[in-house]
């Protein structure tokens, strides 16, 4: 039971560190080349997990040889246009200002009730309303409404809302975040100081930011003040 135990960590942990070196992507939007490796280490790492009659360097040795394959041609596909219709395919545009485009759809083997259902998701129930729906190669329909459909904007209505800049967390948990607070300009010193003025120790705050705007927000823990 020790030994399967042990066998079953380190496969997960071959796995886990295989998953990162293939890059961050949700399994949603794995190209069918990145897909079928995903599938393939699954099932390999899957095999002497449960048979402990397979040695334990066979699994490791097939995972690795397709962790290097996928990674050969991720860079292949980076450098090579061509490699990258080959390998990821091209988007199909199957709707075109309101009409669906039936060779498209034929050749993505995309059909009716999919685009419907994809449509209704993304909110758009009718097609009239639809100025470009193109099939991504990672199956993801992407919708452009018409000028008439889409969401009015503060630039439509003439507003200047200013710049916004990313939130910054500083302190997550009680823990201040060293290099967040490098980026926001700020020092640990000048942190606890504004925490002073609100009676608060870093310990005493659950969660603390520098917003869009660059107010800083502070959410205290539970009993810790206001």
């Amino acid at each position: 039971m020790l030994i399967t135990f042990a066998r079953s960590v380190l496969l997960y942990i071959l796995v886990v560190v295989t998953m990162r070196v293939m890059g961050k992507r949700q399994i949603g939007e794995l190209e069918p080349y990145e897909l079928a490796i995903t599938i393939m280490i699954a099932e390999l790492a899957a095999v002497p997990m449960q048979d402990r009659q397979i040695p334990l360097v066979n699994g490791f040795i097939s995972i690795i040889t397709l962790s290097f394959i996928q990674v050969c041609l991720s860079t292949v596909t980076l450098k090579f246009h061509w490699a990258r219709h080959i390998l990821d395919g091209s988007p199909s545009i199957v709707v075109r200002q309101g009409r669906i485009m039936e060779d498209e759809m034929r050749r993505a083997r995309y059909n009716l009730n999919e685009l419907l259902e994809q449509l209704r998701i993304k909110g758009f129930a009718d097609l009239s309303d639809v100025e470009i729906a193109v099939l991504e190669t990672s199956g993801e329909l992407s919708v452009i409404p018409t000028s008439q459909s889409r969401p009015v904007t503060p630039s439509d209505l003439g507003l200047d809302t200013g710049d916004e800049k990313l939130p910054i967390p500083l302190i997550m948990d009680g823990r201040i975040m060293d290099n967040n607070v490098k980026e926001a300009g700020l020092t640990q010193e000048t942190l606890e100081s504004k925490l002073a003025e609100k009676g608060l120790k870093p310990a005493d705050v659950f969660f603390a930011m520098l917003d869009s705007r660059g107010d800083f927000v502070v959410q205290p823990r539970s009993g810790r003040g206001s």
